[in-house]
């Protein structure tokens, strides 16, 4: 699934409890995390849940290029996993590091209607998506 996927189908819900399932059922098409993956060394910190992120790097005409798998033990949080994956997924470093994600969120209202602990979880898994590309520039 792409964003601008993602992005449009949001267009289509106008109710939030719709766009809560939609959000839900983002988290089931997550690209599988293998459990090896899913150790202490991949936790996002600052999610009230428990999230990991693994960052795998490639090169694209000499430039870094990075994926990204994810997986949480919350169903609404595996579907923002996934937005946010849809988001950064197969870019360069560059491009992530530049990329603003938040007026991604804004656009499909995300942040209005998640609580402030899903807010922070989020921010956390930004942060790290962001730093991952940052260290390889």
């Amino acid at each position: 699934m792409n964003i601008t996927d993602i992005i449009e189908n949001f267009s289509y819900l106008d109710d939030w409890e719709d766009r809560y399932k939609y959000v839900i059922e983002l988290g089931k098409e997550l690209e599988t995390m293998p459990e090896a993956l899913q150790v202490d060394a991949n936790k996002v910190r600052g999610c009230t849940s428990q999230v990991w992120l693994s960052t795998r790097v490639t090169e694209r005409d000499g430039e870094p290029v990075l994926h990204f798998l994810g997986n949480s033990d919350a169903h609404i949080v595996r579907g923002l996993v996934c937005i946010t994956l849809a988001i950064f997924n197969d870019k360069t470093a560059r491009e992530i590091v530049a990329l603003d994600a938040e007026s991604i969120f804004n656009e499909v209202q995300l942040r209005d209607h998640i609580s402030a602990q899903r807010s922070n979880g989020l921010n956390s898994m930004l942060q790290r998506i962001k730093a991952d590309a940052q260290n390889l520039l």
